[in-house]
């Protein structure tokens, strides 16, 4: 109502209040009525700001390259920065009177485009497109301690490469040479599992081989060792067959010996035998046989006795006519004849000479 108004600064804005050539109220966050058409308000945004930024360079190597990236600020001092440019809002206070305002962010990007410029030009390609670290730190420098920008009241708080990309055809290039390069690096690294693979392969046999080397020789010595045991025990077995045939060849020795001397007294035995049986030959030669008979059955078994009565039957059978036997007495006889026998030839067995 007649002129007079009201503004309500936010706190990351710095405003200046001037009535009659001279500043009556100035700060953050303030609020407070004014009258339009005696007073100048200049408000400086005290926050800081991104600024995105994309252009496109030269490399050192005349190679272009698209730079994005983006700038942090903020004007550290309001008062010097609304002494150079105009910040002054229209009358309505609601927008800013000139575009100075639009201008500042454009003077940032201007200088970090210069800057970058310079230093491409001393990287080639290769060393643009790996080495943006480098790129970042010299620019923020260069930003920082800027004549221009410092005059201006404005800090540059960070900066930051978001991408350097060549052109699409030097791109595939790039492309195609690092593919080739991985690929061949893929083939060596493939070679090179393959060339150990065959060491590996040829260690192995070769632990193989010394493995079989070793486990011949272990048997050869395990041979060997039998052997020696082999050896020992025929020897043993050797000297107990000499002792053994020692032993039996003194024992057949006495053995003969021994048969030796027993023949010589059997056989001095049958002489003096003979010889008696001779005289008593001899003395019964003259003798009639009828009477050597009858001596013979002295002491004779009553089978014995029915034998030889039988056998002179015999003899005499053609001047007999008829001769009855019954069988028990013939089973008698036979049964007496076997019991005689058998005691008989235990009698006349001969026993083994003692040794």
């Amino acid at each position: 109502m007649f002129g007079l108004r009201f503004i309500r600064v936010e706190p990351t804005n710095f405003v200046m209040q001037y009535k009659r050539g001279r500043v009556v109220r100035e700060g953050t966050g303030l609020s407070f009525f004014y009258f339009g058409p005696t007073t100048s308000l200049v408000l400086v945004p005290v926050g800081s700001s991104d600024i995105p930024f994309i252009f496109e360079e030269v490399t050192g190597d005349f190679q272009q390259v698209t730079v994005q990236g983006q700038i942090t600020y903020r004007v550290a001092d309001p008062k010097k920065l609304a002494g150079l440019m105009n910040f002054t809002l229209a009358p309505n206070g609601k927008r800013y009177s000139t575009e100075d305002s639009v201008q500042l962010p454009q003077r940032l990007i201007n200088h970090a485009q210069v800057l970058t410029a310079g230093l491409l030009k001393t990287l080639s390609l290769r060393e643009a497109l790996g080495g943006s670290e480098r790129l970042v730190a010299e620019l923020r420098v260069g930003l920082q301690q800027a004549e221009s920008i410092v005059s201006l009241g404005v800090e540059v708080l960070g900066l930051s490469i978001l991408a350097i990309k060549p052109t699409p055809e030097t791109g595939r290039a790039l492309e195609a040479e690092a593919r080739e390069q991985i690929l061949k690096r893929a083939d060596e690294a493939i070679y090179a599992r393959r060339n150990s693979a065959v060491e590996q392969e040829r260690a192995i046999k070769e632990n193989e081989l010394n493995t079989e080397i070793a486990v011949e020789h272990k048997k050869r010595q395990i041979r060997e060792a039998q052997m020696d045991a082999e050896k020992s025990v025929q020897q043993k077995q050797r000297e107990l067959r000499e002792a053994e045939m020692a032993a039996k060849i003194a024992l057949e020795q006495q053995n003969r010996d021994l048969v030796a001397l027993a023949t010589a007294n059997a056989r001095a035995e049958s002489d003096a035998q003979a010889y008696g049986i001779k005289a008593v030959m001899e003395a019964l030669g003259n003798t009639d046989p009828k009477v050597l008979q009858a001596l013979a059955s002295t002491g004779m078994q009553p089978g014995q006795l029915i034998a030889q009565a039988f056998r002179e039957l015999a003899e005499n059978a053609d001047r007999i006519g008829q001769l009855n036997v019954s069988p028990e007495l013939l089973s008698g006889l036979l049964g007496q004849a076997e019991a005689k026998t058998e005691t008989t030839v235990a009698a006349i067995k001969p026993r083994k000479p003692a040794q």
